[in-house]
């Protein structure tokens, strides 16, 4: 599999596995989510989402019980995120659901998720929503604090705008390595928002979340798109899922779709996106369907 470099010293696989739906799977045992891991590694994916919340903020810990032990943690890139408390887990006691940038808030929470996962370090560590209350010298100080603590390797974002990420960036040290931001077929407005143009711009990988719109695609209300996607998918022997992925996995900006899904079996074939090359018209094939109208 095709790797995204992300800095001089970090790369990911093009397809990461996202694990938020890990602590839901009613098989949770090491030995299984050990299988999930390795059923990734035989296709070369090798990089591993997560974020404290998943799961009630329980993931991380499934994780970790299940690289205790094993060399996996030495065969992947760990990705997590933090800044969202809800009441629930550890916070079960917070009044309401809210953001905290805060200095001690992202350290010890740094700190939580390297003992629930049983590691030394963080491959990337996301702010995880935009916080309307940031103080971004706060902010920024914590994120380099925690590279320079060696605790993190490298920095990013999810679900921030361009003006999000710029304010967040001028009081920093540390680039702002990727944002990790809703992308699908039918999530394409970040094609034409900016979004997507301001990370090309400045030479920054995007993480798709939710590639396959939740299931949207199959839905009854998208059967026009969808019967257009199940045509061009048979043109390549292929099938839907493969063929959504691969129109992201076409674009130039260095998109890297994060597919999660607890089925082994369907965790087997993720790789299958990545054998199919898209050309220019087909991707506006499948663009114009997503539009509902063809490009003015």
């Amino acid at each position: 599999m095709k790797r995204v470099q992300i800095n001089d010293q970090l790369s990911f696989s093009e397809i990461t596995y996202g694990m938020w739906r890990l602590a839901d799977d009613q098989n949770v045992s090491a030995a299984h989510v050990r299988a999930k891991i390795e059923a990734c590694l035989a296709q070369g994916i090798t990089t591993m989402d997560q974020a404290d919340i998943y799961g009630g903020y329980v993931a991380e810990e499934v994780m970790g019980t299940a690289l205790a032990g094993t060399d996996l943690r030495d065969q992947i890139e760990i990705v997590t995120k933090c800044d969202i408390v809800a009441p629930v887990g550890r916070y079960v006691d917070a009044r309401v659901k809210y953001y905290d940038t805060g200095a001690p808030h992202i350290s010890a929470s740094v700190d939580h998720s390297l003992r629930l996962m049983q590691i030394d370090h963080i491959d990337m560590l996301l702010i995880h929503r935009p916080d309307p209350m940031m103080d971004h010298h706060e902010t920024g100080g914590a994120l380099d604090a925690v590279v320079a603590s060696g605790k993190v390797g490298a920095v990013g974002v999810s679900n921030f705008r361009p003006h999000d990420m710029e304010l967040l960036q001028s009081a920093m040290k540390t680039p702002l390595a990727v944002n990790q931001i809703e992308m699908s077929v039918i999530a394409h407005q970040v094609f034409t928002n900016g979004d997507l143009a301001y990370l090309q711009q400045h030479d920054i990988p995007a993480m798709a979340w939710s590639p396959l719109a939740g299931g949207a695609l199959f839905a009854p209300e998208n059967v026009a798109l969808h019967d257009v996607l199940v045509s061009i998918a048979n043109r390549y022997g292929s099938d839907v899922t493969a063929l959504s992925i691969a129109w992201l996995l076409a674009h130039p900006a260095r998109i890297i779709p994060v597919l999660g899904t607890n089925k082994l079996d369907r965790i087997a074939t993720m790789s299958a996106a990545s054998d199919l090359q898209l050309d220019r018209q087909t991707w506006f094939e499948i663009y114009t369907a997503a539009l509902g109208h063809e490009v003015p």
